[in-house]
């Protein structure tokens, strides 16, 4: 009968080498995984708001251009407040709070997102505890497009994952469109635009 041995020290070391190797190829690409699934999340919430936005605008074409400050359309027995160029912006309609492309607030996005989703995510407007929201909404004042001279605001979608929160407080330590990954809707020409600042 033979006797068993084990493993010798040099085959011990050449086992830990070669796993060694397989950790170091295998780490980056389940690091850019990650990535992979934070960017698909935002283009899948941003694709998703973007046809809801043109529903809106095709709801808004339908009922013959509403107009003035009371604007509105209803889809599936919600009122979404338009503006004069059929995209929606704030307001329950009916209630005289339409507002312009260059007075959007942080609010106002919120509430356009809202009511044009069928299931929002939850979210949370800036300068509120963002730890257990998976969206939180900004507005970037005179971004937006040009028309006439007139400067628009842009609204702001933040993926909170991708964003720094304060740990004491659960607010973003910036919420500029170069940080994160987000997407921005242009209450003037309807346009929804993705961002993706991973490195």
């Amino acid at each position: 009968m033979r006797k068993h041995q084990g493993f010798s020290l040099i085959e011990l070391i050449i086992v830990v080498v070669i796993l060694s190797l397989l950790a170091v190829t295998a780490l980056p690409r389940f690091l850019n995984i990650t990535e992979q699934a934070e960017d698909a999340a935002v283009e899948g919430v941003a694709g998703g708001f973007a046809a809801a936005v043109g529903l809106v605008r095709a709801e808004w074409e339908i009922e013959g251009r509403p107009s003035g400050n009371d604007a509105y359309i209803t889809m599936t027995s919600t009122k979404v407040q338009v503006n004069a160029f059929g995209f929606p912006t704030a307001g329950s309609g009916g209630s005289g709070s339409n507002l312009a492309p260059n007075q959007m607030s942080a609010l106002a996005c919120k509430t356009v997102f809202d009511r044009v989703m069928q299931s929002p995510v939850r979210s949370v407007v800036e300068n509120n505890d963002a730890s257990n929201v998976r969206y939180y909404i900004s507005v970037e004042s005179a971004a937006g497009s040009t028309d006439n001279g007139t400067v628009f605001d842009l609204c702001v979608y933040h993926l909170v994952a991708t964003l720094s929160l304060n740990k004491e407080t659960g607010i973003p330590a910036s919420s500029d469109i170069n940080v994160g990954n987000n997407f921005t809707y242009n209450s003037a020409t309807g346009q929804v635009q993705v961002f993706s600042n991973n490195q």
